[in-house]
């Protein structure tokens, strides 16, 4: 049998996979298993920020496993230590506190059980809003919390008590609140679902009805966090601080680890026993973190946002000349391409011609390049996007 056959008899079917069979990755290039090389744009989903076997991650990690790979969180490993200092600082130096899991999903859950702690001991309270078209994690209780009815199909009954509101509309937020209210979660920019950005003005508003409610505030950056944006925070573009802030994907750059990072009240909430987790904060994930956020510095970011702003000029001149094309959406190299039709299609013509990009909600082209492609690169993904708008419209 080959993968693919194997695949289908030995792998449950839940990835709908492209025709590509990696053999091995390098900065922002993907090989095949017959030699062909392609450019990608897609990342693991914003997992590989810093492009595939960033050097100093790939040595950092070797070095931890030299020593060891697993102890319980029973005991220290003071790279787990370190690592939770670096997070904790970068939300509030003061008052930061963080836990290490394995996921996004996993952070969220975490995110989700200090808020309904502080309820508890707040008056009882237990209800969060979340928005419409938001995604937060694949398991039960973080996808109660995703506003996407798609997503809920076979879970009935979910978990209780997530309530919708609308993006970046805070009277329908107003609307939700009640006596039973402890949190709000927010993605401040929805990558999965579509790739939507918050106003500076909603979430500024956002923040004022927490502080005025006593509710917690969450920002989901599991996607849009870690440079994504061009900020390390991309609340950092709207002058508003969370109570916590969670991370994935991206912090130990192809390593599975998650954070909830939680600051002020937020951070004191938890006692002994309240969460934990076997594998979370493993040891080798956190040494690959160290090397990543060492990296995330100032020149980086700004570096990665002349490149976007390169990007998005050359998708303004697509956008023009394609009435497929029906907007361009997001921040920093967090690029959504709204299409006028599905963009399943325009997805595989790309990686047939040598660039990976993703379609999300059918029509959104997502694009989640490296920090550290060049303008060469966008360049070439111009190039293959721009031959694939053609083909779309020569055969409409």
């Amino acid at each position: 049998m080959n993968i693919k056959q194997k695949e289908a008899k030995y792998y449950m079917k839940v990835f709908k996979r492209c025709d590509l069979i990696v053999k091995k990755a390098k900065g922002q290039f993907v090989w095949d298993d017959k030699g062909k090389k392609y450019l990608d744009f897609f990342t693991g989903i914003s997992v590989c920020n810093l492009g595939h076997l960033n050097d100093a991650v790939v040595k950092a990690a070797k070095k931890q496993l030299d020593s060891y790979a697993h102890v319980s969180n029973l005991y220290y490993a003071p790279v787990q230590v370190e690592a939770a200092e670096a997070l904790s600082k970068k939300l509030d130096k003061a008052t930061g506190k963080t836990f290490l899991a394995n996921s996004g999903a996993e952070a969220n859950e975490c995110a989700i059980k200090i808020a309904r702690k502080f309820g508890h001991t707040t008056g009882g309270r237990y209800e969060i809003i979340a928005f419409n078209n938001s995604f937060h994690g694949r398991t039960v209780m973080t996808l109660a919390a995703t506003g996407q009815e798609k997503c809920h199909e076979f879970l009935h009954p979910l978990p209780e008590k997530f309530v919708f509101a609308e993006f970046n509309n805070i009277k329908s937020v107003k609307k939700l609140i009640n006596k039973k209210t402890v949190a709000v979660i927010v993605e401040p920019v929805q990558g999965e679902g579509g790739v939507f950005t918050a106003d500076k003005k909603f979430l500024k508003e956002l923040r004022s009805l927490c502080d005025q409610k006593n509710l917690l505030l969450i920002f989901d950056e599991v996607q849009s966090g870690m440079g994504r944006t061009g900020k390390f925070f991309a609340f950092e573009h709207y002058g508003v601080k969370p109570d916590v802030v969670t991370l994935a994907k991206s912090i130990a750059n192809g390593l599975p680890l998650g954070a909830a990072i939680a600051c002020g009240k937020a951070a004191e909430v938890f006692t002994y026993g309240d969460h934990g987790s076997t594998f979370g904060g493993n040891p080798v994930c956190c040494a690959a973190a160290l090397a990543v956020l060492k990296q995330m510095t100032p020149a980086l970011l700004k570096k990665s946002l002349q490149t976007s702003k390169y990007l998005r000029e050359k998708l303004g001149v697509l956008k023009e000349k394609y009435p497929l094309i029906k907007e361009i959406r997001g921040t920093g190299l967090l690029v959504g391409i709204d299409l006028s039709a599905p963009g399943g299609d325009i997805v595989n013509y790309c990686l047939k011609k040598g660039l990976i990009i993703n379609c999300t909600h059918d029509t959104v082209l997502r694009l989640l390049p490296p920090l550290t492609i060049t303008k060469k690169d966008v360049d070439s993904a111009i190039k293959i996007l721009e031959d694939a708008f053609k083909w779309a419209a020569l055969k409409k």
